[in-house]
């Protein structure tokens, strides 16, 4: 076992999980890959077994299937050398909302939602016991952007987000460690599943995954909670925080706020 300990990935076998097994492979973790593509799956492992020397395991599975899911959850429960998550896995859409399939808005719910949550329970129990670990959790700059792509998707990453801050207030000072990242449009095959082919977006938005994947580690290697790697200015989201923060004290009250009082008067 790597003194680093074991990096599990979802969405492993292509685009930004494939980066993150080879750029956590490389830094000394052992990796689990989890996708549904066996075949890339083991093309992946041999890969990095091969240029790193680590130890590379495989879980080939549906995370949109319930019982396949569970199958992952035990792995995360029993496996003690686990010291990593990176919450990768799922897809998105570009469509108008009424003009998409409600069978696969509700699979898109099961991977980027449910598949996250369950996950996360499985393994950040262990890693409060331990008194480490690190959870990385994909989101997208639609978590704060909803009317950019499809409002299921968007609903998905705020999701992730507000999830991530959450967890982060509840184990602050746990020694977990809680990441979420932000990507904008990336050069995957996302948007080919998404519906709107990547060579049709303005080059200028898209971003490598590599380059996604080491702004996220180096985010990751400078204690952010978030990283958005696309923001040049980081102090846009510290005033959008703030901003939020600001509010949060105000949000309830026994008493209607006079605005509404005042129009409801006139």
């Amino acid at each position: 076992m790597s003194t680093k300990g074991t990096a599990v990935i979802t969405g492993a076998s292509s685009g930004i999980g494939a980066i993150y097994a080879e750029r956590l492979a490389a830094r000394g973790h052992d990796v689990i890959l989890v996708a549904r593509n066996a075949e890339r799956l083991a093309q992946q492992a041999e890969r990095i077994g091969q240029r790193h020397g680590v130890s590379v395991r495989v879980f080939n599975a549906d995370l949109t299937d319930a019982a396949q899911l569970r199958q992952v959850e035990a792995l995360l429960r029993d496996d003690d050398t686990i010291s990593v998550l990176v919450n990768n896995a799922g897809f998105g859409g570009a469509g108008p909302l009424l003009q998409s399939d409600v069978d696969r808005m509700e699979e898109m719910v099961a991977i980027n939602v449910t598949a996250v949550m369950r996950l996360t329970y499985a393994v950040v129990p262990r890693f409060v016991e331990r008194g480490a670990g690190t959870l990385i959790n994909i989101s997208s700059i639609v978590a704060i952007g909803p009317e950019v792509l499809n409002g299921v998707y968007g609903g998905t990453k705020a999701f992730v987000l507000g999830f991530s801050q959450s967890l982060r207030k509840e184990l602050a000072g746990t020694g977990v460690g809680v990441q979420v990242v932000l990507p904008g449009a990336t050069a995957t095959a996302f948007w080919d599943a998404a519906g709107l082919p990547v060579d049709q977006l303005p080059q200028a938005w898209v971003m490598s995954a590599a380059d996604l994947v080491d702004a996220a580690l180096a985010g990751l290697d400078k204690g952010e909670f978030v990283t958005i790697p696309s923001l040049q200015d980081g102090a846009q989201w510290d005033a959008y925080e703030a901003a939020r923060q600001a509010m949060l004290p105000h949000l309830s009250s026994a008493k209607v706020a006079p605005r509404y009082t005042a129009a409801a008067a006139a």
